[in-house]
């Protein structure tokens, strides 16, 4: 599980795992360590978030907070990304 980095308890990762197609590039969120509930954000081409759900059900506040450093950080995901997975694809 390649963890992308940590924004206080909140992991924020890839599966290794991210199915054949490989979906569009995206990482999970969730506290405390992986887990199959995780929140799960979209990175568009252009390094924004979207959220394609809250399933570990973070606080609103929390998850813009969250959303913003990961828009932040949207090139260091990319090239991760593309590091592990070797192709990226975009939601849009």
């Amino acid at each position: 599980m390649p963890q992308v980095f940590k924004v206080g308890s909140y992991w924020i990762y890839f599966w290794t795992n991210e199915n054949k197609p490989l979906e569009p590039i995206h990482v999970h969120i969730s506290k405390g360590g992986p887990s199959p509930n995780a929140t799960k954000v979209w990175i568009t081409k252009a390094g924004s978030c979207l959220l394609c759900n809250n399933n570990s059900k973070i606080p609103n506040n929390v998850l813009r907070n969250i959303m913003r450093i990961i828009e932040a950080r949207s090139s260091e995901i990319i090239q991760k990304w593309y590091s592990y997975f070797g192709e990226i694809h975009y939601f849009c």
